[in-house]
Formats: structure tokens, C-alpha cells, sequence
């Protein structure tokens, strides 16, 4: 790191805070955690809570812990699982909510050096089979609503519940035949010394979003390099010891990411098990939350509550609302910006090649739906079918080139690579100011009547019309002009619109040959967990 860089650095960690002053021997018990476990999550667990014991660590629907009281039942857990048979470089799957339990396991897990596996809450038994098997995992850490999942989908050997339904569950014991214990039975029963390290760190398993087929499993090492870290704090100002309210899912690569940056932070996570909109603002407004950490669809829900609702809370302590996940549909982000102030920022990426750009208030203040620049360490291309780049104002595909690409699936193969740069499987542009701007995915393109359509803008140009909360648009096949579009539009409360009224709406603002052949109404679109929207529902 040349002398430049590091000025940089040490600005970027002094704005967040990282370089305030500490007690002598709360440092040395923060650099002997570490050397204990390296610098890994398990090694920012105990870290984190040498240097801040006493502070918050979870706020979630059962209390608080704080940072001393996780590292002591992650301990006491990870030692737990190694008497069931647990060890390093086992595969060992998650299916859990936001709550403690999943903070729990991720620093337990860690301890142990082995790899976790975050499934998707959504997933039905099938799909839990075949990722399970795919991966090989030998436990299963689950929340007890998902029994039934789990019961039709998942043959390990040892499964622990994480989250247990109903108050007369918490702390009970539920040994027994036929039973399944849960993290507090192990917890209360082991004891709490830090286990040995492992020899080499674990690794985390983030499945794709699988919008189009079975979620693939891209794994990466848990230890993160120092640049990433400092190109995030550098374009967006998270702070040290803050409280962020995270409702996005922490099992997907952006709720994750969010979470491993609070353990650097020694952030307050407040977390829920289900979104709630509502109970999203109340949290904001009752901890004085700096950072609201969602996906697109949340900030959506929020904006839909009544002016009254709205206002009952308040939320002047957010100074950053980072977005991530999905698309922004137009009109979010000005909505959002003009209630509740010039505070958020949008991350493109994916859970292959990391992230692509940032966008930061100003950037949407002038592009709604612009992907930003690409931060620090990070280079984009734009390249067409052949590998040539493209000029300026061009559409071409997003090729991203930074350290955070991974590796390639569990279940082999990996996304197309040219030169060190890899696809990110969408296509876009860079306008004159040097903002990513993503016109969809690639796969995603129709061709009707010999004309090449990305739903996004269409969708894009629905979503701003007054009575249209949002909508989704689709190719189906056609014998007169190959494919047609088919467009799904959900209608604000007391709006009234009808297909032909749809359909005028795109004829005078775009070209006749990206207007819908078919209009659809619906209550709502069918969405994953992470907020993307499920064409192959439609």
C-alpha cells in the first residue's frame, strides 16, 4: 500500500470512528482475541467484544444481548456442537430468520472452522434436499417454524433449532426422544471458555437469488481484505458503534455483508424476524437507529403507509439508508429522499462478483435508478458479444474486475470471465458523468418483431406513472412476432386503470414496439425474500 493509500485509509477509518482512542487493556484483549483466531469472523466476534463488552450487540422480538454475552454463548455453543460431532471443514446448514440465533451460529460456526451453508427461508423441502445433499451438509441449525421443511427435506445428522416457537419454548429443555434440542439447552448446558482455534478459517456458503432455478452456492473465505472494507466506508459513511436496523435478510449476501461490517463496527444490530413496515420506523425512531439497512421493495412498503403513519415516528437519526438486492423502481428514490432527507445509497452487485458501483444521494438526486461508479479497487467494462469493449453511451454487458469475485459454485462452474473480469449477467451503459446505468438482465432480453426489448425500462416507466405501485414485465412466446410482452401491474389502493390506459401510457412515452400486447392486474408481484421479483411465477 503505497503512501497515498494509506492516508486514505486512515482518513476513511478516523470519518467511521475506528481510530478513537481505547483503554490499554481493552486493546490487549482485543489483539489477543485475535491472535487467537486470526482475523476471521471468529476472531472479530471475540474482538469486538473485548473492546466493547457492555455495548448492544442484537436487539431482536426476544431482548438484547450485547457483545460480551455472544461471544460467551457462541463459545459455549460451538463447543456444544463439536460434542454432537461438528468439526472443522464441516458443512453445516442454516435456515433462519433475523434474530440472535443467527448471529449466534455465525460466530459459533466460525470458532469451529467450519463452513456455513445460509439456505433461503423461502425454500420449500425439494429445494432444501438438493441443496443440502449438493453441498454436503452434516447439521442443520433451523427455526422451528420451519420444521415441517425441514422434516420433508433435510436427512443430517445433527439438527439444533434455532429459534423456537411461542414464549413457553425459550430456555426450555426439549431432550427427549424424538425431540430437538434447541441453542439454549446446549448453551446453558456447556460452558462458555473460548474453544481452541481451528487450524484454517471456515468458509460461508451465499446462495444466488435463484429467480430462475435451484440457488447456486458461492462460497467465499471469511477472512475479508482490508480494500473492500475501506471502499464501502468510503462511499458510504457507516459509523462505528452505531445502530443499524437491518430488515433486509441476513442469510442473503447483502444482509450478510451488512452484519460483517457491524462486527468490524461494533454496530447494534436490531433485528426482526419479519418485515413489518410499521415496526420498521418504530425501531428507527425508538433506538435512534443511524443506518437502515433494507431492499427495495422495503423502502416501497414504507412509503405506502399513510402520511399520519409516517409521521407518528421519528426518524431524523438516519443518516444512511443503504439499498441493495434489486432494482430501484423509478420514483423510490426521489419519494424517499424528499420525506426522509438525502440519505440513501444504492450498491449494485451480486453475490458472484461482489459489488459494481455505488451510488451515492447526489448520484440519485440526478439518476433515480442509477447504479453509481464503481468504488475504490473496483474496475467495470462494458463488453459486447465479442469481448470488445464499448464506447461511452453504448449498451454493452457489466464485466466487474475487484477482489471480491468469488471462486466459483459449489456445484461447479462459474460466471463467464474475460481477461480477469467477470459478468455479471446484465447489461447496461455509462452515462457522460460516468454513472452505471443497468438496463437489465441479459438473459432477460426479448426479441419481438425483430426489435431487442429490456423489460427493465418498460418496467422502470410503469412503475412512475401516479396509480401504479409497481410492475413487472415479461416475453411470451408468439407465432406472429416470435415473442410478445406481457406486462403485470399492481394498482395503487383506490386507483382505478385499465389495460388500454396501460398500454397509451407506453405508446406515448416510448417506442410502439415496447408496448404490452397483454396488461395484467394483480394484488401484488411474487417476490423471493430478498425482495427480487419471480418471473418464472409469472
Amino acid at each position: 500500500m503505497g503512501a497515498r493509500d494509506s492516508l486514505v485509509s486512515l482518513r476513511v477509518f478516523a470519518r467511521a470512528g475506528l481510530l478513537r482512542p481505547l483503554a490499554p487493556h481493552r486493546l490487549v484483549a482485543a489483539a489477543l482475541a485475535a491472535r487467537h483466531f486470526g482475523v476471521n469472523y471468529a476472531g472479530g466476534f471475540a474482538a469486538a467484544a473485548a473492546r466493547y463488552p457492555d455495548r448492544l450487540c442484537v436487539v431482536d422480538d426476544r431482548g438484547t444481548l450485547t457483545w460480551g454475552e455472544v461471544d460467551r454463548r457462541s463459545n459455549a455453543l460451538a463447543r456444544a456442537l463439536a460434542g454432537r460431532g461438528v468439526h472443522e471443514g464441516h458443512v453445516v446448514a442454516m435456515l433462519c430468520r433475523n434474530h440472535r440465533g443467527f448471529v449466534e451460529a455465525t460466530a459459533a460456526l466460525s470458532k469451529l472452522g467450519a463452513t456455513v451453508l445460509y439456505l433461503n427461508t423461502g425454500f420449500a423441502g425439494p429445494q432444501l434436499r438438493e441443496v443440502i445433499d449438493r453441498d454436503h451438509a452434516v447439521a442443520l441449525l433451523y427455526d422451528e417454524e420451519f420444521a415441517d421443511v425441514v422434516a420433508d427435506g433435510a436427512d443430517v445428522s445433527v439438527k439444533l433449532v434455532a429459534w423456537p416457537e411461542g414464549d413457553s419454548h425459550e430456555g426450555a429443555s426439549h431432550e427427549g426422544v424424538g425431540a430437538v434440542p434447541t441453542f439454549d439447552d446446549l448453551i446453558t448446558g456447556t460452558g462458555a471458555a473460548r474453544p481452541a482455534a481451528p487450524s484454517r478459517p471456515g468458509r460461508s456458503i451465499i446462495l444466488t437469488s435463484g429467480t430462475t432455478g435451484t440457488p447456486k452456492g458461492a462460497p467465499r473465505e471469511q477472512v475479508s481484505p482490508v480494500g473492500p472494507v475501506i471502499a464501502m466506508l468510503d462511499r458510504i459513511p457507516y459509523r462505528e458503534g452505531e445502530t443499524m436496523v437491518v430488515p433486509a435478510p441476513l442469510f442473503h449476501s447483502w444482509g450478510f455483508g451488512n452484519m460483517s461490517l457491524a462486527i468490524l463496527l461494533t454496530s447494534t444490530l436490531v433485528l426482526r424476524r419479519r418485515f413489518d413496515p410499521e415496526q420498521t420506523l418504530a425501531d428507527v425512531a425508538r433506538h435512534r437507529a443511524g443506518a437502515l439497512v433494507a431492499v427495495p421493495v422495503m423502502l416501497q412498503r414504507i412509503l405506502e403507509l399513510p402520511v399520519s403513519v409516517r409521521r407518528r415516528y421519528d426518524t431524523s437519526s438516519l443518516r444512511i439508508v443503504p439499498l441493495s438486492g434489486s432494482a430501484i423502481p423509478t420514483g423510490l428514490a426521489t419519494r424517499w429522499m424528499d420525506e426522509f432527507g438525502d440519505n440513501l445509497y444504492n450498491l449494485y452487485g451480486s453475490t458472484e462478483v461482489g459489488w459494481g458501483g455505488i451510488a451515492t444521494p447526489a448520484d440519485l438526486r440526478v439518476d433515480p435508478t442509477t447504479a453509481g461508479r464503481p468504488p475504490r479497487d473496483t474496475t467495470v467494462k462494458l463488453l459486447d458479444h465479442d469481448g470488445r469493449e464499448v464506447p461511452t453511451g453504448g449498451v454493452g454487458r457489466i464485466f466487474v474486475r475487484s477482489s471480491l469475485l468469488f471462486d466459483g459454485y459449489t456445484g461447479g462452474g462459474s460466471k463467464e470471465m474475460i481477461d480477469g473480469f467477470m459478468s455479471t449477467g446484465d447489461v447496461g451503459r455509462f452515462d457522460a458523468a460516468g454513472r452505471l446505468c443497468v438496463a437489465g438482465r441479459d438473459d432477460e432480453m426479448i426479441v419481438s418483431g425483430g426489435e431487442n426489448v429490456f423489460p427493465l425500462e418498460i418496467e422502470h416507466l410503469l412503475s412512475s406513472h401516479r396509480d401504479v405501485v409497481e410492475a413487472a414485465v415479461i416475453g411470451v412466446d408468439d407465432d406472429e412476432f416470435g415473442q410478445r410482452l406481457k406486462a403485470f401491474v399492481v394498482v395503487r389502493h383506490g386507483a382505478q386503470l385499465t389495460a388500454e390506459t396501460v398500454q397509451e401510457f407506453v405508446r406515448t412515452n416510448l417506442a410502439r414496439f415496447k408496448v404490452p400486447r397483454e396488461v395484467v392486474f394483480l394484488d401484488e408481484l411474487p417476490r423471493n425474500p430478498t425482495g427480487k421479483v419471480l418471473k418464472r411465477d409469472l
